[in-house]
């Protein structure tokens, strides 16, 4: 569904964020993208969402490259939009409606869907927002205005869901509807989070980034989660010092996250 190839990406004057990143994604394989700050995982999810093209190698969606050519052709876009989304880490990069009806109702608009009043609806019950429609977006709070950008994403019935650390902002009960819905659902899954004790909850496949922007690992979630020395080596664990009964030894720790 989603092959890239020895894919490199620099934003302009700045180092390779992205290198030599070469990986495919079956439809409705679910998996988890980690690593440090600086990392690279916000630019690969634009990438795999069409909003940056790589600088060399070559990104194929279903066979179809995605290139600045693919993206200038506006029906080829379109149907590309609706099929692959994102949601944003700052879900205020993604909202600019009047009002919360008309930011979930904005995608299905576009595309010219109909009974998108009845769509509407059941997400905003999905999602608590009932309440909320007829409120400006600027006015919520923040886990607020995350679950509104998640409803108007996947009112579009994607087949390919990119999430930037979604549940940062979010309460418990929506954290757990979340990770429901992404194991429910058919759509092929790619979520980055910095909780790696939630990580094995959004996937069974794990991509680890390092701090050189190459993939570190890419592979089954569960041995990723016990091999500390990778963690470490990636800035997702680090090592400190403890006192005790006057002496003192070192621990690893994983950040987010211990092993049992």
């Amino acid at each position: 569904m989603i092959e890239l190839q020895a894919v490199g990406f620099g934003w302009p004057d700045s180092r390779e964020t992205l290198a030599d990143i070469s990986l495919a994604l079956q439809p409705g394989e679910k998996t988890v993208l980690l690593g440090a700050n600086g990392s690279g995982k916000s630019t690969l999810l634009k990438l795999l969402n069409g909003l940056v093209v790589p600088s060399h190698g070559s990104y194929h969606y279903h066979g179809h490259p995605i290139d600045k050519a693919s993206m200038a052709d506006r029906q080829w876009l379109r149907r590309f939009r609706q099929e692959v989304v994102l949601l944003f880490q700052h879900p205020e990069a993604m909202l600019f409606n009047p009002t919360v009806r008309d930011e979930i109702a904005y995608g299905p608009r576009r595309l010219g869907w109909d009974d998108i009043d009845e769509r509407v609806a059941w997400w905003a019950d999905q999602l608590g927002l009932r309440t909320l429609l007829d409120k400006p977006p600027f006015t919520l709070s923040g886990g607020q205005k995350q679950k509104v950008a998640l409803a108007s994403i996947l009112i579009l019935e994607p087949k390919v869901i990119l999430m930037d650390e979604p549940s940062a902002s979010l309460d418990p009960r929506s954290v757990g509807w979340l990770v429901d819905f992404l194991l429910d659902t058919a759509a092929t899954v790619v979520v980055s989070t910095h909780n790696l004790s939630m990580a094995a909850e959004f996937g069974s496949r794990c991509l680890v980034l390092g701090e050189n922007g190459r993939l570190a690992y890419d592979g089954p979630i569960g041995p990723a989660m016990r091999d500390m020395e990778l963690l470490e080596r990636c800035n997702l664990a680090h090592r400190h010092r403890h006192r005790h009964a006057g002496g003192e030894h070192s621990h690893l720790h994983g950040h987010e996250w211990e092993s049992s």
